[in-house]
């Protein structure tokens, strides 16, 4: 099997040891940020709104630090996937760009579509950022999901690429913006699953993401 069909199988591979639809990837509902009766996604929120006690500066997309570390690169990963600000001159496709720009070459299509499914539309963010809403992760915990061993025992042979590994990170979701004149910010609970690649002496790259609140157990 080449390497176009070996890391292109990653997703049934997955899909067919686990039972779930990890790896496919369907348009997620972002809440927009409202104040008190603001609508949130289908994660459950951990805290009431709250006042924020700063203002922060404004954060802009910057491209991701190199690892060889599993670990270290799908913490990385995390937490930028989930780090966006509407005060910025950057929109969407640019804060997407940051991820695509680590993703594996035969994955780009799919794990660009991946990227997109947890951003805000074009349409919510020019919605969202007349209260210059912005978003960050606070990560609780990262491991290796169970059902993972699975997979990688009934893969055949050259399946996955080599240093194939996923990590399910579970943390909380920090939106924060100005309503009314007055700062205010929301939280919710996350998990959802990141599938790397670091082959041995080489830096990581990204292969795919699961849905949202949709992990490899």
């Amino acid at each position: 099997m080449n390497a176009v069909r070996r890391r292109r199988t990653i997703v049934a591979v997955t899909i067919s040891v686990v039972g779930i639809l990890a790896l496919l990837v369907g348009v997620g509902v972002y809440g927009l940020l409202r104040g008190p009766s603001a609508t949130r996604n289908s994660a459950t929120p951990t805290s009431s709104d709250t006042i924020a006690p700063t203002t922060a500066p404004v954060a802009e997309p910057r491209p991701l630090a190199p690892s060889p570390h599993s670990e270290v690169f799908a913490r990385t990963v995390a937490a930028r996937l989930f780090t966006w600000d509407t005060r910025s001159s950057a929109g969407p496709s640019e804060w997407a760009q940051v991820l695509i720009d680590v993703g594996d070459d035969e994955e780009v299509a799919g794990l660009a579509s991946d990227v997109r499914a947890y951003l805000p539309s074009p349409e919510q963010w020019e919605q969202i950022s007349t209260y210059g809403t912005r978003q960050w992760l606070t990560i609780g915990s990262v491991r290796v999901p169970d059902s993972w061993a699975t997979a990688v025992a009934q893969a055949a042979p050259g399946q996955l690429p080599p240093g194939a590994i996923a990590y399910t990170i579970a943390g909380t979701r920090h939106r924060a913006g100005t309503w009314a004149d007055q700062p205010t910010t929301t939280e919710s609970a996350v998990t959802f699953t990141v599938f790397i690649a670091c082959p041995r002496a080489e830096d990581c790259r990204l292969l795919r993401l699961s849905r949202l609140d949709e992990p490899l157990g």
